[in-house]
């Protein structure tokens, strides 16, 4: 966050989308500022296609130095980086009217009211859409930071339940096989551990089914034969980077609501995909056959979690998947893979 804070509010002006849209927008400011000059009707094309000339070469100019200026502007502050830009766009259209002067190419009339004309157009319109980037700038920091505050609230999030019922198991695993005991101290200290990291900082594979594994060995501890584990993950890059404790909530809400209601219990399976360079996770857990008379509700939260952190970290190249499959529920994930 303090990165961002200090960056520019300029967006990157050497993107080819952003190139785009300024050649987009600047034929259209030149298409309302013809219209609004009222030219006769045989004369709308040749004023267009001069007034799109001059301001494209303005524009492109603006968006070449802004891409070029981008590093020494970005160590500014944001009223000094908004002046600067404002003035550059000031410079070229005075040195864009004088190269058209020069070129012969712009209609005979006293330099100086056209001069100033064309600078106080330039002036507004650059002012204009300096506040909007700024705007945007300012509504994109809030979203970062309720969006960092979110995700550090569901990270720590965990049910008072499965603490209470790990104590518990401790406690009495202490007289019968301190060992054991020992090993569900050091399985739910990793999960806590896990849980109070940064939730900027990205896991591993390796580390998130570590973690799963240790989550589930505590629930075993308490559940017994109840709870069967199946793990089918072979073929991910155990490498992969994705953000922490991503799949012990949906761990979680499988024991939660599939495997704890059910008299029998169930099974839960853990499976993994590894294709053209994304990787597919499912977390499936049977279902309870018969009707359970507590209150089972809230797992969305979770499921919102995922999602999220899902989103935060690889935007629209990951997401999730709810449904039933089989008889069974299942959450599918998928996110582009990243080495560590």
């Amino acid at each position: 966050m303090a990165d961002n804070e200090h960056r520019a509010f300029l967006p990157n002006f050497c993107a080819i989308r952003m190139v785009f849209a300024v050649v987009v927008s600047a034929e259209l400011l030149a298409i309302v500022l013809t219209l609004g000059a009222f030219p006769r009707a045989g004369l709308f094309w040749n004023e267009l296609s001069a007034r799109s000339l001059f301001i494209q070469w303005v524009a492109l100019s603006v968006c070449a130095l802004y891409c070029s200026l981008s590093k020494p502007l970005g160590r500014l502050s944001h009223s000094a980086t908004g002046f600067i830009a404002w003035f550059l766009v000031l410079l070229v259209t005075a040195g864009v009217f004088a190269a058209a002067h020069w070129l012969g190419l712009r209609a005979e009339s006293p330099i100086m009211p056209a001069l100033a004309q064309y600078l106080a157009i330039a002036g507004i319109v650059g002012a204009v859409l300096l506040r909007y980037l700024y705007e945007q700038h300012r509504e994109r920091q809030r979203e970062l930071a309720e969006s960092q505050a979110r995700l550090q609230a569901l990270q720590a999030r965990i049910r008072p339940h499965f603490l209470f019922n790990s104590m518990n198991t401790i406690a009495s695993l202490t007289r019968v096989d301190a060992e054991l005991a020992e090993q569900v101290v050091q399985d739910l200290s990793d999960l806590f551990r896990a849980i109070l990291s940064d939730a900027d900082e990205l896991s591993t594979l390796e580390r998130e089914f570590d973690l799963a594994r240790g989550y589930l060995r505590i629930e075993r501890q308490r559940l017994g034969d109840r709870l069967q584990v199946v793990w089918d993950v072979e073929e991910v890059p155990l490498d992969s980077r994705l953000p922490a404790l991503l799949l012990q909530p949906l761990l979680e809400n499988a024991v939660y609501h599939g495997i704890e209601p059910a008299t029998a219990g169930g099974e839960i399976t853990i499976s993994g995909r590894f294709r053209n360079g994304v990787v597919n996770l499912a977390v499936r857990n049977t279902l309870p056959q018969e009707p359970y008379q507590g209150s089972r509700r809230g797992n969305r939260m979770a499921q919102d979690n995922v999602r999220q952190r899902l989103d935060a970290a690889f935007g629209d190249e990951a997401g999730m998947v709810l449904g039933q499959v089989d008889g069974c529920y299942q959450v599918r994930v998928h996110f582009p893979a990243m080495a560590s």
